[in-house]
């Protein structure tokens, strides 16, 4: 009887000392809201990485992460200064955010600002290579996107869907392209609030008026 007793006891103690699985799981957002909801939003490249301490964890243990040396080539939301190094976690198991060093591949990189030339980076930001934006997306980080910020875009998820205020935009490319969250959406509008005070869709290469009213090219 002392036996299983004691491999009761064991059991308690080993799954009182586990520790947590880590997993990363991000839910699919417009290009936009990134770009809203990012502290830095930079187009540059990564030169150089390498595996740092950072802190311990409630265990005692030390945190590792990735520190990117980067070359910024142009900041489109952010602070004065430009950013130096961008940290991520070593592994995307706990959401950490792989770049090719040597310099070769330019990214957009939209993250949190840690201050002093520096930025945070998970696998649930944006981070895409320059070479695959559209043009209609490179031009909507100049001003297009910010325009916007104060609109809600909400993603649909079956047809029909419906908006529930007047200042939503429905982001249709998940019901209507096989759950594609590089859609026509994606890569061509942006959310932009009218003068009337809603939103709604915008499409076109140069950017709209400040008294805009309908969609372009819809």
């Amino acid at each position: 009887a002392a036996l299983p007793s004691l491999l009761a006891w064991l059991a308690v103690l080993l799954l009182g000392r586990a520790r947590p699985a880590h997993a990363c799981s991000c839910s699919p957002i417009h290009p936009q809201q990134a770009f809203c909801n990012a502290d830095v939003v930079i187009r540059a490249k990564a030169i150089s990485a390498k595996e740092v301490d950072s802190g311990n964890d409630i265990y005692g243990n030390p945190i590792k992460r990735i520190q990117y040396e980067i070359k910024q080539i142009k900041m489109f939301k952010g602070p004065d200064k430009d950013i130096e190094f961008i940290y991520t976690a070593p592994s995307t198991a706990v959401c950490g955010r792989l770049l090719d060093t040597g310099g070769k591949k330019e990214y957009l990189i939209a993250g949190k600002s840690e201050g002093n030339g520096k930025m945070h980076i998970t696998l649930c930001d944006l981070v895409s290579t320059w070479d695959s934006l559209s043009p209609t997306q490179k031009k909507s980080l100049n001003q297009r996107y910010q325009m916007g910020c104060e609109c809600k875009i909400s993603r649909c998820l079956s047809i029909p869907c419906y908006v529930s205020s007047s200042d939503e935009c429905l982001w249709t490319d998940w019901a209507m392209e096989k759950n594609n969250v590089d859609g026509r959406q994606a890569k061509h509008y942006a959310c932009i609030k009218r003068s009337d005070g809603s939103c709604a869709w915008y499409r076109g290469m140069a950017p709209p008026k400040q008294e805009f009213l309908d969609i372009e090219d819809p």
